[in-house]
């Protein structure tokens, strides 16, 4: 982080990591209260449509910037590195920490100026804050529901990201690892 700050001097430099999921009609099964004794029914769906979620997110500011997309590949990463990009305030210069997939390593992956890529080691999903995200959005929105189709997936995963995701203090709080903020350069 010193590095990059040295390198952007006047320019704050903010942590963020970024991850995709699948989001699909298959969908997840999780706990549910109901009375004692009782055994409640769950959806499960043989359906297989599904669209990919994007997400950026900042343990240490709360901010995060998510793309849906139906396919995943570094044409709709490179969209969404301009996404983020241009959320970010003009003093922000965001380090921006993923894994080594594909899509990540690619030529054609285009890095906008104020965005520096740092990748994760190989095999740590672990050390990715935004995999907390995935699974509190599996969980708590997305889980023991039906989708007519494609769209209705679309739009549940809109619908979950705007309630979950556009909440700062949410934000940091399912993403926030010490292991970030104690590398934070002010």
């Amino acid at each position: 982080m010193k590095t990059i700050a040295d390198a952007h001097p006047g320019k704050r430099v903010v942590p963020y990591f970024e991850d995709e999921c699948r989001f699909g009609q298959q969908g997840t099964l999780t706990r549910v209260w109901a009375r004692t004794g009782s055994r409640p029914t769950a959806v499960k769906q043989t359906q297989y449509g599904y669209v990919y979620v994007l997400a950026a997110a900042s343990p240490v500011t709360g901010h995060s910037e998510g793309l849906i997309a139906p396919v995943l590949n570094a044409d709709v990463v490179n969209t969404f590195l301009e996404q983020f990009s241009a959320s970010l305030p003009a003093d922000v210069h965001a380090a921006l920490i993923w894994d080594g997939a594909g899509y990540h390593t690619a030529k054609a992956i285009r890095c906008p100026a104020n965005v520096t890529l740092i990748r994760l080691p190989p095999y740590s999903p672990e050390l990715n804050p935004v995999e907390n995200l995935w699974h509190d959005l599996r969980s708590h929105h997305w889980s023991n529901r039906q989708y007519k189709d494609v769209e209705a997936l679309s739009d549940a995963a809109e619908d979950a990201w705007r309630r979950c995701c556009l909440d700062e203090a949410t934000v940091r709080s399912v993403c926030g690892a010490p292991y970030v903020t104690s590398a934070v350069i002010t």
